[in-house]
């Protein structure tokens, strides 16, 4: 079992998903900002190799602007070797890596440009995890998308916009529910179509349920996944107290992820913490893995 944090390092003093304004881009601004990224990514892993963090989300800011018609500098040949060298560094330790497209990335819009756009941003996603030379298990997740009145509609679009997708973007693509519109239900639903891995996320399931448990929707998300795939992965969180439902909290609750981690023994899976101060909740979460695992 890997657990790791998202995108920022809170503790190293540089960030990995430096990026500028589209008005103010260059081919030389462009190169500044990816060998900033670059140069900070290898800093963030080799701190998380340190600490034992096995697993980790690798910023979509990671290349700005690079699925965007603005772009047209061949970065993936510039950076190739650069790419390389960091991918061989993830396999050599056998880190685990993971990508996240925003929200406006959106498979079953039915504006069609919209989909246009977010099949790029896949296929640019897809690229990165190719360029550092990773397998299957370095996955590209994403959420289902909007209802838009029609959950059903909804539905059947996602999955003929997949079957359309590119061999290299369906074999890293997987989905999460979410703590508004998709439910795990409704994921399993999705993977009775198109076979596609599921993400399970507490805090979303915490939110939109059906009154499963952590450890039956984690054993069923669990069929999903193919050998090829890896362990499953799960997004862990916990409900920001008094804040609006589905928020983050600022620390982890050590005793709601102990009890967690109870609930789910002998199910192996490895565990992105979305928790907001990173890598301080993730050194915490660590410790009680070692003692419950």
């Amino acid at each position: 079992m890997k657990i790791g944090y998202p995108c920022i390092n809170r503790s190293i003093g540089c960030t990995a998903n430096s990026t500028f304004r589209l008005a103010s881009y260059s081919k030389e601004k462009l190169v500044e900002k990816v060998t900033n990224n670059l140069d900070c990514l290898e800093r963030i892993l080799n701190y998380n190799l340190e600490k034992g963090f096995l697993f980790f989300r690798i910023s979509s800011e990671i290349v700005p602007f690079a699925s965007h018609p603005i772009c047209r500098f061949n970065w993936q040949k510039h950076f190739k070797k650069r790419f390389k060298e960091i991918g061989d560094f993830i396999k050599k330790n056998d880190m685990r890596i993971n990508m996240h497209p925003d929200q406006f990335i959106v498979l079953n819009s039915i504006n069609k440009d919209i989909v246009a756009r977010s099949i790029k941003e896949l296929e640019y996603h897809a690229e990165v995890l190719d360029l550092l030379g990773l397998d299957k298990t370095a996955k590209i997740q994403l959420h289902v998308g909007g209802v838009y009145g029609n959950k059903e509609a909804a539905i059947e679009r996602f999955c003929k916009n997949y079957k359309g997708l590119s061999k290299k973007i369906k074999d890293r693509l997987v989905i999460e529910h979410d703590e508004k519109s998709y439910s795990f239900k409704d994921c399993m639903d999705i993977n009775k179509i198109i076979k596609i891995p599921i993400v399970v996320d507490t805090l979303h399931h915490e939110a939109n349920n059906n009154g499963e448990t952590f450890r039956q929707i984690i054993a069923s998300a669990k069929k999903t996944w193919k050998k090829s795939d890896g362990v499953p992965m799960i997004d862990y969180s916990n409900q920001a107290r008094g804040e609006k439902k589905g928020k983050h909290s600022q620390s982890i609750h050590l005793k709601s992820f102990e009890n967690f981690l109870k609930e789910t023994k002998s199910i192996n899976f490895d565990i992105m913490l979305e928790i907001k101060d990173k890598e301080k909740s993730a050194m915490l979460a660590l410790e009680v893995l070692k003692k419950i695992r």
